[in-house]
């Protein structure tokens, strides 16, 4: 009888997990199509909407192709962090907008406190410190050192081509008004952007439902997936994999930026104005 007893207590307990994980692994993959999708359809519609004035032959200049990236960016980001809140306020919470006048002092003292932790959530509270920008060249290295070892990996299979240049939009040959709109954007504007949505937005929801070693992998590999060239994913692998750690260490994403923005940066330096690669 005790035997049967923690068998069907054992059940229970088996059936109350069952769906818990089951919602986990809905919400995840929600996740990762979201950021997906995200990027794609941004790309896509500013794309064509680029296109149906200027023609698609001209994006490659490099005034039109920053124009292109910053509009892609800011629709990226909209599409990831702004959207999902509204929809779930609409659809799941089944909250109504108020008006402002309307609402209470303790409404807004709650959403002053919901605001602060979607700050911390995004890895955003506060700002940058000595800490930060101490690490972010030491991260440097050693995101180097580790995509060095990837590439090397890699490179043992046939179809991996570690000499592929990346796709960048920009030409080595610009005049030095348009480097300037390139650094801009290489540099400085797609570190931001990009650590907001990876390692801010998309890592601190999976860590938050997963852990951390779990987030740090689906992070990185749909980080890299997106750059849509093996040896550059391979590469960018690496530096979200530091990133995160960063993250974890610092709790803001400040040091991940300026370790992507040295990492751009050195790349742009070798590439539009030594001429290598």
């Amino acid at each position: 009888m005790k035997s049967s007893v923690g068998k069907k207590k054992t059940n229970k307990r088996t059936r109350k997990a069952a769906p818990r994980c089951w919602y986990t692994i809905r919400y995840v993959l929600l996740l990762i199509i979201w950021v997906f999708c995200s990027v794609v359809v941004s790309q896509f519609v500013i794309g064509s909407i680029m296109g149906l004035f200027v023609g698609l032959d001209q994006l490659n200049k490099p005034v039109l192709s920053g124009i292109y990236s910053l509009a892609t960016y800011v629709l990226t980001l909209v599409m990831v962090i702004v959207i999902p809140p509204r929809l779930k306020e609409k659809w799941i919470d089944g909250t109504k907008k108020k008006a402002k006048n309307d609402l209470k002092p303790e409404k807004n003292e709650q959403e002053s406190v919901s605001s602060v932790k979607e700050r911390e959530q995004l890895g955003l509270s506060g700002l940058p410190t000595w800490t930060d920008i101490g690490l972010s060249p030491v991260a440097y290295i050693a995101s180097t050192i580790l995509a060095i070892g990837l590439v090397y990996l890699f490179s043992l299979f046939p179809w991996f081509n570690a000499e592929q240049s990346q796709a960048t939009g920009f030409t080595p040959y610009m005049t030095s008004p348009e480097r300037i709109v390139a650094f801009l954007v290489l540099v400085v504007l797609a570190p931001i952007v990009e650590e907001i949505i990876f390692r801010g937005w998309l890592y601190g929801r999976l860590r938050a439902r997963m852990g951390v070693v779990g987030a740090i992998l689906i992070t990185s590999a749909l980080f890299g997936l997106l750059h849509f060239q093996w040896n550059v994913s391979v590469n960018v692998f690496a530096l979200s994999v530091v990133a995160c750690v960063l993250r974890e260490v610092t709790g803001t994403i400040y040091a991940g930026i300026l370790t992507h923005m040295i990492k751009n940066g050195v790349a742009f330096y070798l590439l539009y104005v030594l001429g290598f690669g």
